[in-house]
């Protein structure tokens, strides 16, 4: 199926359709607390940081008090507002098919390890997945440390390796880790903020996903 040994997966945008209920509750912290409006599109690019350095990036001239209070109240929100968000199309079948290839599965996301293991758990696929990595363990994509300490568990090497999202800062980490990327379009960032980073390639859905993977096999 693939000739990459690992294959790393963000989560919010990538696998799960979650953008929307993100922004949503971002949108709502920022109300009650009555800072100054942002446009979703300026919301839904901060999705893939952790939420620390995602509330420093929304409010740059803020204080320390401004932005604990935001990260407090967005927390405070979405716990109060159980995830819905549904999977992508395909990507159940897509996780399975490269599981049962023994190509080792990960997970690196900006989602807190509460917040992932409650989805993990909500929607049966956390047995699929050899290892994960979340934003309050790690430091905050673009750094590599997710994807480098991911292929040090599994013991594998940057060409062996792709990290699958839909945002920049996926993509930048991934080429910061030594590892291959591979941009998709159904989540947070633009198709040209994707291409601008310079990924192996980018695709629309996850249907695509698992042709190129295919094609990439391929020809080896």
């Amino acid at each position: 199926m693939s000739n990459y040994q690992l294959i790393i997966f963000d989560w919010d945008g990538t696998l799960m359709d979650s953008t929307g209920h993100i922004v949503n509750c971002m949108r709502q912290a920022i109300t009650k607390l009555g800072l100054a409006p942002l446009t979703d599109t300026q919301i839904s690019h901060i999705i893939g940081l952790g939420l620390n350095e995602a509330v420093q990036t929304l409010y740059p001239a803020g204080n320390s008090t401004l932005w604990s209070s935001l990260a407090d109240c967005y927390r405070e929100i979405w716990l109060k507002n159980p995830e819905q968000s549904p999977l992508f199309d395909n990507a159940r079948e897509l996780l399975l098919h490269l599981a049962a290839q023994d190509i080792f599965l990960g997970v690196a996301t900006g989602k807190s390890r509460r917040g992932l293991d409650k989805v993990l758990d909500a929607t049966g696929l956390k047995e699929l997945f050899v290892a994960t990595r979340c934003a309050d363990e790690c430091h905050s994509k673009p750094h590599p440390q997710m994807v480098t300490e991911l292929m040090d568990f599994v013991g594998v090497n940057g060409s062996d390796t792709i990290m699958i999202g839909d945002t920049e800062f996926d993509l930048l980490m991934a080429s910061n880790a030594g590892a291959d990327g591979l941009g998709i379009t159904h989540g947070a960032h633009a198709e040209s903020t994707l291409t601008a980073c310079e990924p192996k390639a980018i695709v629309h859905d996850l249907h695509q996903v698992q042709t190129w993977l295919t094609n990439q096999h391929s020809q080896f």
